[in-house]
């Protein structure tokens, strides 16, 4: 359907290779004077050859609401960016290919919007002869952030929501037997409004990327009657053995309207509902269009079986067709219950299920917001599958309808975050209080996505704040989500601003893992751990000052340490309860290598196999929980002494013969306030500390651990022989195995235990213990 199809087009493909960048491919489709082609950006993904105008996203992009008859717009629009004041453009600045955002490389335009400009699309199309006498919808997939649409000059209305999808019945402003035109005008602040936005900023660094403007999802048109299906509401309960489907839908001009519902196990038939209405108006909403079917014996959907069901809904005036849509559903339940140890679990069909998946942010080197291609939004899933997992949390960004679909398709549960806005608070502030408009906005937008993604078995836990990001009125909110879906479950802030309201409790630790005391009401998580980081030279974004929250410089250390890492994660299942955790993340996104796969999807960054088996043991019952026995403790419940300086006090302070009596002595951890995780008992604002105690091992430990909290870079020496060395931060008290040689050098009584830390930026805190883990 897109206008190019009739004009003389040719493809290229050139591999071309520059000193600073990885290999990247330009396609180059010339028709006319036209010609398009993706901007050369840092990093492009495999998919991005495969895309041209002519098959941009041609998937229809409403799966849970299928018509056989509709017009896909995306492909080669004109654009132009003028000051917002300037109104509508007289010139346009190029060719922009939609649905890619206007900062993206695919889009072939690869230029910021600043707040003050306004991005203006204009395109024509025909309507085909089929479709006269009927009603034509324009959709919208997702417009970020405020879009105002006209139609041969007639303004339609005006959206604002960088994630919900909109449309306009555009029949009255139709032209029949000529070419028609779209106008759409697009502002977006970004970061310099109080609008959801996700991780976009105007200038990206960390963990705050490069942002997206404009169209970025599927536009299309549909055909549609008088009488036509507007929404459906499918509601398994799985307890009943029955499926609720309710239908939104108009009513025909007709005597009588009926609703047939047929419900399909593949292509057989296996239950029917009709719904009939004596009508004289049209155009009325139908009320109480809502059936109970029964599935007596019904196929569950879970991670390891994601069996769908088919449904087929049509309307009938006056016993004529007039309107069908095809959907599915999966016959699940979300929900919470004790287990036979009494800890409050997710349950996942009445059973405990542990969660446990990547953090997915859906960001993508040469698309930003938007995938390459369907197929390329599918490799996403299937390796997270792969890799073992049966989660994914979707991080402050709304996908594609298909996304879900695929996830529904494949097998993949989905926590679905709220993409955040306006200011952010930390841990231990309250709620913020926002603007009425800002509120109105949040709420607006979050209650259209609900409403949107609602029939997707596959998202089980609505999110609708992270770490603080505009976290207002949590109770209310997570009230109002309730109101929304009381069928998922609610998780009122993942990270460390917990209100003690919702469905779990859910804690953030870098590296982790750690879980939140267990709760009789709710179930304790851990929503983000991890962040293991390895860049890989020709897959990064960029070529230096790329980070994780832990670094790595090759791929059989980062396997040891993720491996390490689960195995602490399963006790935490038997001993905390917990029921399910979240790695970050699935990929690299721009200056942040924390993925499991490079940004542009081309490499693993461990081994799969590995991992896979270790993802997939924590499916088994957890190991009983091991037995410590403490040789020197931590200051963790009570302060333990230790002698102390902030004076370098040469090379030989950690030897057992040292003379350190002219040290302090004080109680343990040191540090500043503030600092993650620390217990301060002793202020430590310095460069450095120096550190030395005596303990017993009368025993031959077989597992000998030291438990050390760090920030920042710390050594340990056991008798003046290097136990562990540390860099970086741990926000958290964590066990790490110590050398053997410093085990060799263990004596029955008078052991030295000696510490060094170096302060660099930030909090600082130290605090050591040793014990052996049988």
């Amino acid at each position: 359907m897109n206008n190019l199809q009739s004009m003389n087009c040719v493809l290229k493909s050139n591999w071309v290779r520059t000193v600073i960048l990885p290999v990247f491919w330009v396609n180059t489709v010339c028709a006319g004077n036209i010609a398009w082609h993706p901007v050369s950006g840092p990093l492009m993904t495999r998919w991005a050859k495969d895309v041209t105008p002519e098959n941009v996203h041609s998937e229809y992009p409403r799966p849970q609401m299928v018509r056989h008859d509709w017009m896909n717009l995306n492909g080669l629009w004109d654009y132009a960016i003028i000051p917002q004041a300037a109104g509508r453009p007289t010139m346009f600045d190029g060719k922009i290919l939609v649905p890619f955002p206007i900062e993206s490389a695919l889009s072939g335009v690869m230029k910021p919007l600043a707040e003050t400009n306004q991005l203006w699309y204009r395109r024509s199309f025909a309507i085909p002869k089929s479709w006269h006498g009927r009603n034509v919808l324009l959709h919208f997939g997702a417009v970020d952030w405020s879009a105002t649409v006209w139609v041969n000059g007639k303004e339609l209305g005006l959206h604002r929501g960088g994630y919900d999808g909109f449309s306009f019945d555009i029949t009255d402003a139709l032209k029949s037997s000529a070419e028609n035109e779209i106008v759409v005008a697009v502002s977006d602040p970004t970061d310099g409004g109080t609008q959801p936005r996700g991780k976009q900023v105007r200038g990206p660094h960390g963990i705050w990327y490069t942002s997206t403007s404009g169209i970025w999802q599927t536009v299309w048109l549909e055909p549609v009657a008088d009488g036509r299906i507007e929404k459906l509401k499918i509601v398994p309960d799985l307890d009943a053995a029955s499926v609720s489907v309710e239908v939104l839908a108009t009513t025909p001009s007709a005597q009588k309207t009926e609703l047939k519902i047929e419900m399909l196990d593949k292509s057989r038939v296996i239950q029917t509902a009709n719904l009939v209405r004596n009508t004289a108006a049209s155009n009325q909403v139908l009320n109480d269009s809502k059936a109970v079917l029964k599935i007596p014996h019904y196929k569950s959907w879970s991670p390891d079986s994601p069996f769908l069901y088919d449904l087929r809904i049509a309307v009938y005036a006056d016993g004529k067709k007039v309107d069908e849509v095809k959907s599915f559903f999966g016959m699940r339940k979300i929900s919470l219950g004790k287990d036979e140890r009494g800890f409050t679990r997710l349950l996942l069909n009445n059973q405990p299920l542990f969660q446990f998946g990547p953090l997915d942010q859906g960001f993508w080197p040469d698309g930003l917001y938007a995938a390459p291609t369907d197929e390329a939004m599918r490799y996403d899933i299937e390796m997270t599958k792969k890799l073992g997992f049966n989660l994914a949390r979707k991080h402050v960004k709304v996908e594609p309808d298909r996304w879900y679909y695929w996830c529904d398709k494949l097998g993949l549960l989905v926590w679905q975050d709220m993409p955040s806005g306006d200011k952010n608070i930390r841990g231990n502030d309250a709620d913020l209080a926002r603007s009425a408009e800002s509120a109105a906005q949040f709420e607006t937008e979050w209650k259209a996505i609900i409403a949107e993604r609602f029939n997707h078995p596959c998202i089980v836990m609505w999110v609708p704040f992270n770490e603080g990001w505009g976290q207002f009125d949590t109770a209310r909110i997570v009230n109002l989500t309730k109101e929304c879906d009381p069928t998922r479950l609610v998780d009122n802030a993942s990270g460390w601003t917990d209100r003690g309201v919702g469905d779990v409790n859910d804690l953030h630790n870098y590296p982790g893992p750690a879980a939140p005391k267990p709760e009789s009401k709710r179930a304790v998580v851990l929503g983000e751990f991890g962040g293991l980081g390895l860049p890989v030279k020709g897959h990064t974004w960029q070529s230096e000052k790329n980070w994780g929250y832990r670094s790595f410089t090759n791929s059989a250390s980062l396997t040891d340490t993720y491996l390490k890492l689960v195995k602490r994660l399963h006790p935490l299942v038997g001993t905390h309860g917990l029921s399910a955790a979240v790695y970050t993340q699935t990929t690299d996104v721009e200056g942040e290598v924390n993925g499991l796969m490079t940004y542009d999807r081309a490499l693993v960054k461990m081994n799969p196999k590995a991992i896979s088996a270790a993802n997939r043991k924590l499916q088994d019952p957890p190991p009983p929980p091991p037995i410590r026995k403490n040789l020197s403790h931590t200051s963790q419940e009570t302060g333990v002494l230790w002698r102390f300086t902030f004076a370098n006090p040469g090379t030989n302070w950690m030897k057992r013969d040292f003379d350190d009596v002219a040290w302090k002595t004080s109680s343990g951890g040191f540090g500043t306030t503030g600092t993650p995780g620390g217990i301060v008992r002793t202020t430590w604002n310095t460069g450095d500390i120096w550190l030395r105690r005596t303990f017993d091992a009368p025993d031959k430990p077989d597992n000998l651990q030291l438990v050390i909290h760090h920030d920042e870079d710390a050594e340990v020496f056991i008798n003046g022989v290097l136990a562990a060395r540390v860099s970086g931060y741990a926000p958290e008290y964590e066990e790490i195995p110590v050398r053997r040689e410093a085990v060799a050098a263990l004596l029955p009584l008078g052991n030295i235990l000696s510490v060094h830390c170096h302060q660099k930026t930030g909090g600082q805190y130290i605090d050591v213990g040793v014990t052996n883990v049988e």
